[in-house]
């Protein structure tokens, strides 16, 4: 991987040049989130952002399926790539996240999810997810963000 430009003047969103994710990004300064996928995140022509990780052994439970509290850390993730327009250069952080599990996903599999914010208001932005393992859904998600202070 490849960690030569920072995105839209965040050093902490790293694009990535080569390999499999060459046109992504990911947060290199979310330790957890880097652990836990890790994530990638891209914008595409039409507009839509997109998050996406690619299912390896970590990411399952005991019985060979994609670990629930992983997909959940995933819409976690997501839902602020989506609502990012609206957080309007805020810290923020979720007060609400629920998810409807759909079906299981396997390794080898890639983990996308796409959203859209359903509301944007001064303090809380409400957003809504779905997220499919090889284009199959597997979780449908809604979270509500709180706005915190601006970023510096």
């Amino acid at each position: 991987m490849s960690e030569d430009q920072a995105v839209a003047g965040d050093e902490r969103l790293v694009a990535i040049s080569e390999g499999e994710w060459a046109g992504w990004s990911t947060w290199q300064s979310d330790a957890f989130e880097q652990r836990a996928g890790p994530f990638y995140e891209r914008v595409d022509p039409d507009g839509t952002a997109r998050c996406a990780f690619r299912a390896g052994r970590e990411h399952m439970n005991g019985g060979g399926f994609m670990h629930g509290g992983c997909l959940l850390t995933f819409a976690d993730s997501a839902i602020f790539t989506f609502a990012r327009e609206a957080m309007n250069d805020h810290h923020g952080v979720t007060v609400n996240l629920s998810g409807d599990f759909l079906d299981s996903a396997r390794v080898g599999e890639l983990i996308e999810a796409t959203g859209e914010v359903t509301r944007g208001g001064h303090k809380t932005i409400f957003v809504r997810g779905l997220a499919t393992a090889d284009g199959r859904p597997i979780l449908s998600f809604t979270g509500i963000i709180k706005k915190m202070g601006r970023r510096s």
